[in-house]
């Protein structure tokens, strides 16, 4: 059995389907943060203020751009998905082609994210 992860290459829809699945904790572990975040940024000048001086450090910065890259790549990823179970794409290049544009497509709104943010 050949299990030595960084040598084997695993194709495109693999990765499509491992990345899905990880946008997707991320997404359930920052949902909480944002609705918390939301909320007291609405509660008073001074909960506005803590959530405008922390939306400042690179960390948050950071988190942002993750946020917005595992949104991006589950909502694709998902409609890719959802359009596979109507025969849609289903066929090999086409499911592939699919699967590289869903990954090519997360990259780039993240990398809009890292312009916006910055």
């Amino acid at each position: 059995m050949f299990l030595n992860l960084t040598q084997i290459a695993m194709p495109v829809g693999a990765l499509t389907s491992i990345g899905h699945r990880i946008s997707g904790v991320i997404l359930a572990m920052t949902i909480p943060a944002a609705i918390y975040l939301f909320a007291m940024s609405l509660g008073d000048e001074i909960g506005f203020a803590r959530v405008a001086e922390l939306s400042e450090h690179f960390a948050f910065k950071a988190a942002v751009v993750i946020a917005v890259w595992a949104l991006a790549h589950h909502l694709l990823g998902g409609v890719r998905h959802l359009l596979s179970d109507f025969d849609i794409g289903s066929p090999l290049r086409s499911a592939r082609k699919s699967a590289l544009f869903v990954n090519l497509a997360g990259v780039a709104v993240a990398l809009l994210a890292v312009v916006v943010v910055w």
